[in-house]
């Protein structure tokens, strides 16, 4: 979910930058680029996918967090906040602010018009970097879509599409399965269908 870059910082200036805004940047390589907010739907289905998972990991040493919290692909630098992130075990924190966790199982990104190329190309090759990452989630705010890329070996991945209400989503990684249904619940969805 970022716009238009800002002019190359330091890592010192990013720190500052996002204490003294109380707003979130993405950061790689000097470049900052501002987060852009989310729709109704988007928050909606954000909403619905947390409560899920949390709800099916209790008890199992897993945490699930929403888009505040940053994560930092070690591989290559980049600073961001996923729309949903899942860490099982110790968490790993590192980073620039040295709050950024860097070893997610599950990432979660809710697709945008404006943010959906990017989400697709540059930061998923950005999160595949994630020694850690076993699933990556897109999921369609307007119209049921949620496309599942599950880690097959070190450089292989493998997509499986949901486009039912009535599909159940399996995530291995975690172990738990949850229905498109209950991510969609009450979500007006978008013209555009996206």
């Amino acid at each position: 979910m970022s716009t238009a870059p800002i002019p190359r910082i330091s890592p010192a200036e990013y720190i500052k930058l996002e204490e003294e805004t109380g707003e979130r940047f993405e950061y790689l390589n000097g470049e900052v680029f501002a987060m852009s907010g989310a729709t109704f739907p988007h928050n909606q289905i954000v909403a619905r996918l947390i409560e899920q998972i949390r709800v099916l990991l209790k008890g199992k040493g897993c945490e699930t967090l929403g888009s505040d919290q940053r994560i930092v692909v070690l591989a290559t630098g980049l600073e961001t906040y996923p729309d949903v992130s899942v860490v099982c075990g110790k968490v790993q924190l590192a980073g620039i602010h040295g709050m950024a966790i860097a070893n997610p199982v599950l990432l979660v990104e809710v697709l945008s018009k404006s943010t959906e190329a990017y989400d697709r190309g540059e930061k998923s090759a950005h999160y595949r970097r994630i020694e850690s990452l076993q699933e990556y989630l897109l999921i369609a705010q307007g119209r049921v879509g949620v496309e599942r890329y599950r880690r097959a070996g070190s450089n292989e991945w493998v997509l499986s599409e949901f486009t039912e209400q009535s599909a159940v989503l399996e995530l291995a990684s975690l172990g738990i399965e949850i229905p498109v249904a209950a991510i969609y619940d009450g979500v007006a969805f978008e013209a555009g269908g996206r």
